[in-house]
């Protein structure tokens, strides 16, 4: 996944470096940075015989993680880690890093990975799919709103994590969030999509996988704890077109991975780890069941961003 491990490690080196400086005149909740150990025989990781990559991080005492929010406090302390990181970066040159995974969150680029997979139909499974095709494609020019706006230049290039799972939160012995890990794929781009990808893993009601897609909605409860805790911290640094944007994130960020997870299924599988032959089918659905849900909450969704960025 990732070709380039030096330019990967000068992103992580770059932005850890900064948070430290900035984290000396924070004042707000007790944050910490994670930092790499060097490699005794110089430089950031260890090469083995095989080729593998190796690297250590200094322990964080006392810290866990979770795998889903499950309530709002969570939720709430999640968004402000995320919120956080995006406010410390707020004043980093997005061009002294590497764009690591270039198009990563394009729209456009994913729209056009599934049509070719659609073409081509490697593994004869076109036929399976009319349904998720024909979503696909009435959503197609809606879903690339942002890309749109941040290539006018009316949304930043910002430092994203890219990442924004549940599970790259640190909490301390109460709960209270006090770093974010896994900055392997931090590089420029779009707070809006590190919000929306938080949104989609976190404020479902179901796993990313769910096969029953009558247990699949987005969690208001839990959306609008991430949303307060995220603009607490970041809200000072947000330009009011991103605000605006931040609920629409979620469903374009929801969308993408859907499209990604069908294209996967129509290549034969080659990206994505899989339980069974139509596991990457099945995620789709439930992306775009997730998608569904948030369109009809979609004026909900707008009214607690507002409430919440004052």
């Amino acid at each position: 996944m990732f070709p380039n491990i030096s330019d990967l490690t000068g992103n992580i080196l770059r932005v850890t470096s900064h948070l430290q400086q900035k984290l000396g005149s924070f004042t707000g909740q007790p944050f910490q940075v994670i930092r790499l150990i060097p490699a005794t025989g110089g430089g950031w990781w260890f090469n083995d015989p095989d080729g593998n990559y190796w690297r250590m991080y200094e322990y964080i005492a006392g810290s866990h993680c979770y795998d889903r929010l499950e309530n709002p406090d969570r939720a709430f302390q999640a968004g402000f880690a995320f919120g956080t990181f995006q406010a410390l970066t707020a004043d980093m040159d997005t061009t002294s890093l590497v764009e690591i995974l270039p198009g990563f969150h394009h729209v456009g680029k994913r729209l056009r990975q599934f049509r070719e997979a659609l073409r081509l139909d490697r593994v004869g499974r076109a036929s399976q799919v009319a349904a998720e095709v024909l979503t696909i494609g009435l959503h197609a020019h809606e879903m690339q709103k942002i890309t749109r706006l941040v290539e006018d230049g009316q949304i930043p290039l910002r430092v994203t994590h890219n990442d924004t799972k549940c599970n790259n939160v640190l909490f301390d012995e109460h709960d209270k969030a006090i770093a974010v890990i896994d900055l392997d794929t931090v590089m420029p781009g779009t707070t809006l999509c590190d919000f929306g990808d938080a949104i989609r893993t976190g404020a479902s009601t179901a796993t990313e996988d769910e096969a029953d897609t009558s247990k699949i909605g987005i969690d208001l409860c839990l959306f609008e704890a991430y949303s307060k805790g995220y603009l607490q911290a970041a809200r000072n640094i947000l330009t009011q077109t991103e605000i605006d944007h931040l609920s629409f994130s979620a469903r374009v960020m929801t969308y993408t991975i859907g499209l990604r997870f069908l294209t996967d299924y129509l290549d034969g599988d080659r990206y994505y780890k899989i339980a069974d032959p139509d596991h990457n089918l099945q995620r789709a659905r439930a992306q775009f069941k997730l998608l569904q849900s948030m369109e009809k909450q979609a004026a909900k969704m707008d009214a607690i961003i507002r409430k919440a960025a004052g």
